[in-house]
């Protein structure tokens, strides 16, 4: 014999609590998506003004200083591809979002994962949201995001900071867990206050591990832009949905080639190695 199961109306529960959320702090949303807007607007203006080679000189210079002449070399190789397959507009629209969306995450996973290492209850809260953020699928956030700030760049960034913050969160708590116990020991023992530990002996010490959660947010960015590109965001990811769209196999595969320049590009920038 079957026994019915009573339909739970989780779905109707979300769609209200999304039109409380509109009816209530609809200029809050307003407000943050304009923000946002000017941010990117902003920042594409600074990438998009100078001339192409101009951006690939300073970008190459700044891989050279932080790495290698071999980073510095492939950034040029790589940009004048992307030049050469007209895809540069569309590669400092998504350099851009994906700048801001790294940048807003960083900024809320890192003091996340402080909490996290330095408090056990806040840790076991934590865990389970980012084991959802991580796996829940990232086309599901775009629905929220599109109802709330309704089609554009905004809700790509939005979702893109939901999907790629968790990795933030983990290996800044992780870094500072793994800080030897006995190096903070003695700097109590110095008389320095729990913020001074802090700053100056567990971040430190943690910044590998710190640096590594970066990379991963910046590359869980990126895997995003295609996505982003579904609800308006432009960039190559729209022009991977347009080639979707199209069956444009060509064009898919130019844009998809821009990607991966830019995450080889970024991913090198801010891997944890030693320059040569």
């Amino acid at each position: 014999m079957e026994i019915p199961v009573p339909r739970i109306p989780l779905g109707d529960w979300i769609e209200v609590i999304l039109d409380w959320l509109l009816a209530t702090l609809g200029g809050f949303f307003t407000v943050i998506r304009n923000f946002l807007e000017d941010l990117y607007e902003l920042l594409l203006w600074v990438l998009m003004t100078p001339e192409w080679w101009v951006i690939t000189i300073v970008l190459a210079g700044l891989g050279w200083w932080l790495r290698s002449w071999q980073l510095a070399l492939g950034t040029v190789i790589g940009f004048v591809l992307i030049v050469g397959v007209n895809q540069w507009e569309n590669a400092m629209s998504t350099l851009s979002l994906v700048t801001i969306a790294t940048l807003i995450a960083v900024i809320i996973a890192i003091p996340l994962g402080i909490l996290g290492a330095k408090s056990y209850t806040a840790s076991k809260i934590l865990r389970p949201i980012m084991d959802f953020m991580q796996t829940m699928p990232p086309m599901v956030y775009l629905i929220p995001a599109l109802v709330i700030f309704r089609v554009g760049v905004v809700p790509g960034m939005v979702a893109t900071v939901i999907f790629a913050m968790a990795p933030g969160v983990r290996f800044t708590e992780l870094g500072i867990r793994g800080v030897d116990p006995e190096v903070v020991e003695a700097g109590k023992a110095f008389g320095s206050t729990p913020g001074r530990i802090l700053r100056q002996i567990q971040l430190p010490l943690a910044m590998p591990t710190i640096m590594a959660g970066v990379n991963q947010v910046i590359m869980l960015s990126l895997s995003m832009v295609v996505i982003a590109g579904m609800v308006g965001a432009g960039g190559l990811g729209g022009e991977v949905v347009a080639s979707l769209n199209r069956i444009n196999a060509g064009l898919g595969f130019e844009s998809g080639l821009a990607v991966v320049i830019l995450a080889m590009y970024l991913d090198r920038l801010t891997s944890i190695q030693a320059k040569t």
